[in-house]
């Protein structure tokens, strides 16, 4: 009964940020660390100001940055088939 005023203790394997003008880059990219160590597979935070996207994966000591919106990002082996167009965000 206590657990129905709480959120309930899931992750989803699957993050995606998006860097508004008044968020923070240190508490954002600590954030996608946070949700690896609760499990998430991947996690993306996009940066539209700069056009770069860090890409987090478990195991991985660092993110993989990836810069300019030119390139899709694939869903890999989490979200099989999906891209995201980041020429979209511009």
């Amino acid at each position: 009964m206590a657990q129905q005023d709480k959120f309930a203790p899931v992750c989803p394997e699957f993050v995606v940020e998006l860097k508004s003008a008044s968020d923070s880059i240190k508490t954002l990219q600590a954030k996608m660390l946070d949700w690896l160590r609760n499990g998430a597979q991947l996690a993306w935070l996009l940066v539209p100001k700069t056009k770069t996207a860090y890409i987090y994966r478990p195991g991985q000591p660092e993110a993989e940055v990836v810069e300019g919106f030119d390139t899709a990002l694939p869903g890999e082996t989490v979200l099989p088939g999906f891209r995201l167009e980041r020429r979209e965000l511009r």
